[in-house]
């Protein structure tokens, strides 16, 4: 007859290997019972690096529905930014913010107004109300840039979502600029909102530079159609408590 000490080191070893045997079958059940976190993405990547780069032309200072543009784009860009985890980097880059003297520095209004870091949502809703439309559209610039400078010295995903009004006007052409990039760069991802857009040039322009790069394209008319746009594009990005869905 057993000792009530070998008895108990007897229980004790299938309680380990019964925790251990849960331990391996977690990411299993996870996956049948659609254990997820954010939205309908369940896979968010904390190295994932997110840049917003946003219309500040002159012509978002045009009305659509009795408001300006470009304060129903900051409105929704406020409300998107609350719902993105904090543990996600994102920032921000404007054009179309100067004017300049010439036709060159118009076409060179770019700037990182705010360095992709996490947390930085705050920090990205305060520098937004800054900033007044006023010149160009240099689309193609600002990818330029962004790729070459806004990630620089990270790894993993870079993402980067471009909202703008209009197409190219800096006698450039953004879907010829990303058709050489994706030839040297796999790891940046464009999704494009056209916002209130009808030229169906400027569209084509548009979402040849999402899809080139495996993006995401979203033709927004109007301002409700602009937060459904921006919502979709950042789903995987919010940080939602995790739940159980029923199969």
């Amino acid at each position: 007859m057993k000792s009530e000490k070998c008895v108990y080191n007897d229980v004790m070893k299938k309680i380990l290997l019964i925790l251990g045997f849960i331990v391996l079958c977690l990411p299993v059940l996870a996956d049948n019972y659609n254990i997820y976190r954010g939205g309908a993405t369940p896979n968010i990547d904390e190295n994932e690096r997110v840049l917003f780069i946003l219309d500040f032309s002159n012509s978002m200072s045009e009305y659509l529905d009795g408001r300006r543009k470009v304060d129903l784009m900051i409105d929704t860009m406020r409300k998107i930014l609350t719902e993105i985890s904090p543990n996600i980097s994102v920032g921000l880059r404007v054009y179309g913010h100067r004017t300049g003297f010439t036709p060159f520095e118009a076409c060179r209004a770019s700037s990182l107004i705010s360095p992709i870091s996490q947390e930085n949502g705050f920090n990205i809703q305060n520098r937004l109300s800054e900033i007044k439309p006023r010149g160009m559209t240099p689309i193609t610039y600002s990818l330029k840039q962004a790729v070459k400078n806004d990630f620089l010295g990270f790894t993993g995903k870079k993402h980067i979502i471009l909202l703008t009004d209009g197409g190219e006007n800096c006698d450039e052409s953004p879907c010829k600029y990303v058709m050489e990039l994706v030839q040297i760069r796999k790891d940046v991802t464009i999704d494009v909102i056209a916002f209130n857009i009808d030229d169906e040039d400027d569209l084509a322009q548009l979402e040849c530079t999402s899809m080139v790069t495996s993006g995401k394209f979203y033709n927004a008319q109007t301002a409700a159609e602009l937060a459904r746009s921006l919502n979709n594009s950042i789903s995987g990005l919010k940080e939602v408590e995790a739940k159980i869905l029923k199969n």
